[in-house]
């Protein structure tokens, strides 16, 4: 079984799943081996013909007596019934399992945005520093926040996508790659949105560029925008780090991460009265029902605002 769970997995990879979708699968997938084997099932070689929809119903009712999450169990029922999908496809077996495996409903729930005052907080953190590091981190949360940009968006940021004009500046995002297993990179299709930069954040990466990259670059002709200590191109996992850091400093309770950003980001804009529909353009969603639920956020806010002017009597 081991041996076609990584040809499964090097089956999505050649699909172009993410590293993160290629480790979860192959971890859930590695536990219900783990799983088939205790049951006795030829020995610690579980037979794939053996497996039935009541052994796998046994599985997951394993996962809920170990207190696994919901979201955590529809996850791992994704990962089986995309692996037994590919085996019934590839003609390893015959019938599928899974096909009538229902997942556990998962709620799904709002954003978390920070609130404005917290947001200044996280903000003034790297601004109390003068090191080529600081720079950097103001320039990039000073980014996230006044775009609204993905993640993956401000780590792909080449020099050659910040522009500078008389009306400021502006940024060209695009999702331009996402690393691959074994640290191969895949290209997705480009989808381009120059977006404008208010006063403090145009300010802030004008001083990195001035003052902080330089002493951070080791080759003078890396294209990257935010570099990290090697001078190599920032990762995602170092800007959450780095993310992390801050929110402890500012003593911000509310989880932190680079998303938590964005989501301060649509949050404030439409609190402050912006158009629905100028916030999906900043923040380059396909479809305006994702941006709406940064509307029903909004609503939300504006809920709690007021119960906390008229708190109930008695």
């Amino acid at each position: 079984m081991e041996e076609i769970i990584s040809r499964f997995i090097e089956h999505l990879r050649q699909k172009g799943a993410s590293v993160n979708t290629l480790s979860a699968y192959q971890a859930d997938l590695i536990q219900l081996r783990t799983f088939l084997a205790s049951k006795g099932l030829n020995g610690n070689q579980p037979k794939l013909g053996d497996i039935d929809k009541d052994l796998l119903l046994g599985y997951l009712d394993e996962l809920r007596r170990r207190n696994y999450a919901n979201a955590t169990v529809a996850r791992k029922v994704a990962a089986i019934k995309t692996f037994f999908g590919f085996l019934t496809e590839e003609g390893i077996l015959r019938q599928n399992p899974t096909e009538s495996l229902i997942s556990p409903r998962v709620g799904k729930s709002l954003p978390k945005p920070l609130s404005v005052h917290e947001m200044d907080e996280l903000l003034e953190q790297p601004a109390r520093r003068n090191t080529p590091e600081a720079k950097r981190d103001r320039a990039m949360m000073e980014l996230l926040y006044a775009t609204g940009m993905r993640v993956s968006e401000l780590v792909s940021l080449d020099l050659e996508d910040v522009s500078l004009d008389p009306s400021g500046l502006s940024v060209q995002c695009c999702r331009k790659f996402i690393r691959g297993v074994y640290g191969v990179y895949r290209q997705k299709p480009i989808v381009e949105r120059t977006v404008p930069i208010h006063k403090r954040a145009a300010e802030a990466v004008e001083e990195y560029l001035d003052e902080g990259r330089s002493p951070l670059v080791k080759d003078k002709d890396e294209p990257a925008l935010f570099v990290n200590y090697r001078g190599e191109r920032l990762t995602r996992q170092g800007l959450w780090l780095i993310l992390q850091n801050y929110a402890h400093e500012a003593q911000i309770e509310t989880p932190v991460t680079p998303h938590t950003l964005r989501c301060s980001f649509a949050a404030h804009m439409l609190q402050s009265g912006a158009p629905l529909r100028l916030v999906q353009e900043f923040m380059g969603h396909a479809y305006i029902s994702t941006t709406q639920v940064y509307e029903k956020l909004e609503s939300e806010w504006k809920r709690r605002v007021y119960e906390k002017a008229h708190p109930r009597a008695g």
